[in-house]
């Protein structure tokens, strides 16, 4: 999903250290006066505790050294690491390979002759030293959450130099992390050193905020580690609580930071797209403090910035992707919350309100604040949008809708199933649209459903409808990226497994399904409880035990349909232990992969995939 605090208080002195002073300057001048007028008196009082010393604790903060913040920290704070289950195994992080590996003789099957050389690409998190802590201190505890973690990159290249009786083909393999400023300051200090500043008792967050701001110019570590994408023929790394990162795709080396010579200085989305026609590419980025939300455009070149608008919102909504159509940008505002006067009064920086309100806005391109058509919907939380298109009068989206929120989660550090009992139960395919077998209404509510939202600019009315009725559950699609923004016919998308996702409190995908947008479904399934407008779906299920992340649509080269080419997804064996790569035809969508490519080494669920095609990327 997202490493998903996209909080950024000092971004001017991201390009050198700040003294203690400045950055108290800076942490007072931009969260409320709420924060200081609450933690301040606090922190003093605990602090007093831990160093009997008649001294002024405000002046010392401000003229400190870093070697005395450093002791304090030490003294005050101890790192706990947070176990993981025997489910949540592909979940530990791995080491660096160091360098690619060939793997082009583990293939069972066959690369096709017209599969296009390229990278196939995936990102997620792969945290230091060893996993998720948590620290203990007088101010009580706080813990990384699910979505954290140093990004890595695990990428696989297909290049057309290998031996005539592999078809040609030679298949190699690495991963890298990818080297943030926050990852390198950590790798050289060799130990953890951000206290985690998400998860946890309010004192301890708002503590972990001040005093990594004071340390270290920020808040919390840039992760990196949600999705990759390219534009103008350079990659890049990101995940939204920070600027992109620039990567080398043949070695996986980090470059450095995208951020136009400073004209984009707040968090930047993980799910940036390229306007259709224009080549331009349409980005947003949303913070816990105002403004909460900007828009912005990039060149076609990726040279420049070109247009940025503060959306004016009243609330800081965690807006994980926006949509685009030929003329305008879609903003899917629900009811996630950021707040920082909440964390303040000892509730959750980051919390979905099930009684909160949700809207659609369209946006003209170009639009600014008061341009912005906005549409009321049911509320909802929606992370991910599949694709979205003008449809006559109507924009019509398609996205993967919950009717509630999977991040923050669950508290890795405490009570591991404390959220799982209702919103996480697990649910039988067949019945899950059967109303008798539930037992609350708040059964299954993490787990998303393909959903469709039209909304007429002419009347302003909303029509909507689940998609797929309840019978699948699925998240992280993908489609032809040709259509991205124009009206497409099929869509792709990570089934999920609810009984192995209750189990291990972290969602797990043992199959993938292709949505056929202008077919229905067979009657057969309509009479099973579906919809009756219900569209046809195509399911590719894997051994039991097994399962997917970062599946990605790669288009057949010379192919003259939306769905000629295949998906692409890395695919672990929880009982062999045994990470491959699956190459699946999209035309013969529940038939054997082409090709399955055993990997030299583990490979950690993760985020989002893409496929790079490049020639000779060796």
């Amino acid at each position: 999903m997202a490493s998903c605090i996209p909080f950024q208080l000092n971004c001017s002195s991201l390009q050198k250290k700040s003294s203690a002073s400045e950055n108290l300057y800076h942490l007072k001048s931009t969260l409320s006066s709420a924060f200081m007028n609450k933690i301040q008196p606090f922190m003093m009082g605990k602090m007093e505790q831990v160093i009997p010393m008649q001294i002024d604790v405000s002046k010392t903060f401000k003229s400190t050294s870093d070697k005395v913040l450093d002791f304090l920290v030490d003294s005050m704070f101890e790192f706990v690491d947070q176990e993981y289950l025997p489910s949540q195994s592909n979940f530990r992080p791995v080491d660096e390979l160091g360098g690619v590996v060939a793997v082009t003789s583990s293939i069972r099957g066959k690369i096709p002759d017209d599969f296009p050389e390229g990278v196939y690409i995936r990102n997620g998190p792969n945290p230091l030293f060893g996993g998720f802590k948590s620290t203990r201190s007088v101010f009580g505890r706080s813990s990384h959450i699910w979505v954290e973690g140093e990004g890595m990159l695990h990428a696989l290249y297909f290049s057309r130099d290998g031996d005539v009786n592999d078809g040609g083909w030679t298949v190699r393999y690495n991963n890298r992390h990818v080297e943030t400023e926050t990852f390198k300051l950590e790798k050289q200090r060799n130990k953890p050193s951000f206290l985690p500043a998400i998860g946890g008792d309010s004192p301890a967050i708002l503590a972990a905020y001040l005093l990594n701001l004071l340390r270290f110019g920020k808040v919390n570590k840039y992760y990196s580690n949600t999705n990759v994408f390219e534009h103008s023929g350079k990659f890049y790394s990101v995940a939204e609580n920070h600027i992109p990162q620039e990567i080398d795709i043949i070695t996986l080396e980090t470059l450095g930071n995208w951020d136009f010579s400073g004209a984009w200085n707040r968090p930047f989305t993980s799910h940036a797209k390229r306007a259709p026609g224009s080549e331009e590419l349409v980005i947003h980025g949303f913070d816990a403090v105002k403004p909460y939300m900007e828009i912005g455009i990039i060149s076609a070149d990726g040279k420049e910035l070109i247009h940025k608008v503060d959306l004016k919102l009243s609330r800081s909504s965690f807006f994980h992707e926006l949509g685009i159509t030929e003329r305008y940008n879609v903003l899917m505002d629900f009811p996630l919350t950021f707040d920082i006067n909440r964390l303040v009064n000892g509730r959750p920086l980051l919390e979905y309100n099930h009684e909160g309100y949700a809207r659609i806005g369209v946006m003209p391109r170009y639009g600014d604040a008061d341009s912005i058509r906005w549409f009321k919907v049911e509320p909802n939380c929606t992370f991910h949008i599949i694709n979205s298109f003008e449809d006559g009068d109507e924009v019509v989206v398609w996205g993967c809708k919950a009717l509630d929120s999977i991040i923050p989660g669950p508290d890795m550090a405490s009570t591991q199933f404390g959220w799982l009992p209702r919103n996480f139960k697990p649910t039988s395919p067949s019945k899950e649209n059967d109303h008798d077998t539930i037992s609350s209404v708040d059964d299954g509510n993490l787990f998303s459903h393909a959903y469709e939202w039209r909304l007429n600019m002419q009347s302003g009315e909303v029509s909507e409808r689940y998609l797929t009725g309840k019978r699948f559950c699925m998240d992280f699609p993908t489609i032809n990226g040709a259509f991205s923004g124009v009206k497409n016919r099929y869509g792709y998308a990570q089934v999920v497994d609810s009984g192995a996702s209750s189990a291990s409190g972290m969602l797990k995908y043992n199959g993938l399904a292709k949505l056929h947008f202008e077919e229905p479904a067979d009657v057969s399934l309509r009479s099973e409880g579906q919809l009756e407008e219900a569209i046809k779906v195509e399911t590719h299920m894997f051994e039991e035990n097994s399962f997917c992340t970062g599946a990605s649509f790669v288009p057949k080269q010379g192919g003259f349909e939306e769905d000629d080419g295949w998906l692409i997804t890395f695919v672990h064996n929880e009982d062999t232990n045994i990470s491959q790569v699956y190459v699946i035809e999209t035309k013969k969508f529940s038939n054997e992969p082409v090709a399955k490519i055993t990997l030299s080494c583990r490979v950690p669920y993760g985020f989002h995939g893409a496929f790079m095609p490049i020639s000779s990327p060796t």
